[in-house]
């Protein structure tokens, strides 16, 4: 099915003129950023940029989505949206379809990467008695939401290795993980930044079911190889071989000298640049554990990075945020009188 096809059945669509007339005739820009599911990685990771530009006086809500495609075409054409999370292969699917589909063409016109991020592992959550990716050939497997990442993800890798499930389920990781326990279905895909929520914090007997190992030779040619260290869950206790794709913040190409909302948004694109790169070391310290693998020279082959994105980075941009800064207490007669004894003591 051609991508424009596919998305054309999400309910998704190519609107996408009509959407950014009314996003240009917004008078401020509210920003926002399009993540995953409650318990997935991406959702996190949009926290800790939430919590950059609320350190500045702004706010960047955080909007719940089925994952990327959802995301890709909420940059697009969703008014006050000014980022999301994508996945790069659903990236590198749209870009391979541009030049023969003007469906994709216009949909991944203005886009633009705002930052790479980090790899996320493709989790196959599976019956014990399924060895490997092989042998997911005649079972019952879910993919995800017909909008996700995981979905795609999960489609194309069938369709690579050549193997044909009896049945393949358009639902979620929260809804499939029941499913799978009670035996209604034998697999489900999850692509997520690990470690995920859903296996960290469900209880998961590894008696019964393991993350299957992906070791077929097209897949680790397509996708970069990986190892989920022993451990990660507490059903895992052993290394698993698998496959990953990289997450991408995306954002819009908006016109800084445009309208009032792409002057806006503009701002704001490069507000948050400016602090995630003068950030990067306290996120990789207190945000998720995955933006310790973050590269940020990691840029995709083919898309271009946005201009407000570079304006941020430029080292004589000011960040037109006002920095929250804690109010400061005065200090008690008591704590006043320790300060006095230990600068006389030590010098201050």
């Amino acid at each position: 099915m051609r991508i424009s096809q596919l998305l054309q059945r999400l309910g998704l669509g190519f609107c996408v003129v009509s959407g950014l007339a009314v996003a240009g005739h917004a008078q401020n820009a509210d920003m926002s950023i399009m993540t995953g599911s409650p318990t997935g990685t991406y959702i996190q990771i949009g926290r800790d940029l939430n919590g950059l530009m609320q350190q500045c006086g702004q706010n960047l809500e955080v909007i719940e989505s089925a994952g990327s495609l959802e995301n890709f075409l909420g940059v697009r054409q969703r008014p006050n949206t000014q980022f999301g999370i994508v996945q790069n292969d659903v990236l590198e699917y749209m870009q391979t379809f541009a030049g023969d589909d003007p469906g994709v063409a216009r949909a991944i016109a203005g886009v633009r990467i705002a930052f790479p991020l980090y790899e996320e592992e493709v989790h196959i959550l599976a019956r014990r008695d399924i060895e490997d990716f092989r042998g997911l050939d005649g079972k019952r497997v879910a993919i995800g939401v017909e909008n996700s990442g995981t979905y795609l993800t999960a489609s194309l890798m069938i369709s690579l290795a050549g193997i044909e499930p009896a049945e393949t389920l358009a639902i979620s990781p929260g809804d499939a993980l029941p499913q799978l326990q009670s035996g209604d279905i034998d697999a489900f895909f999850y692509v997520a930044g690990a470690p995920a929520a859903i296996y960290a914090e469900n209880d998961i007997d590894g008696e019964q079911f393991h993350l299957l190992p992906i070791q077929d030779d097209t897949l680790q040619a397509v996708y970069t190889p990986a190892t989920l260290a022993g451990g990660t869950y507490g059903f895992q206790p052993d290394p698993v071989e698998l496959v990953a794709v990289k997450a991408v913040l995306m954002t819009y190409e908006y016109d800084p000298r445009g309208n009032r909302y792409h002057q806006a948004s503009c701002r704001g694109v490069s507000d948050l640049s400016s602090l995630i790169l003068s950030n990067i070391d306290t996120l990789r310290s207190e945000g998720h554990a995955k933006w310790q693998s973050v590269d940020l020279t990691d840029i995709p082959p083919g898309w271009d990075i946005s201009t407000c994105v570079n304006r941020g980075l430029d080292p004589e941009y000011q960040p037109s945020c006002t920095p929250v800064t804690p109010e400061v207490q005065p200090d008690s007669e008591a704590n006043a009188a320790y300060r006095r004894n230990i600068c006389a003591a030590i010098g201050c």
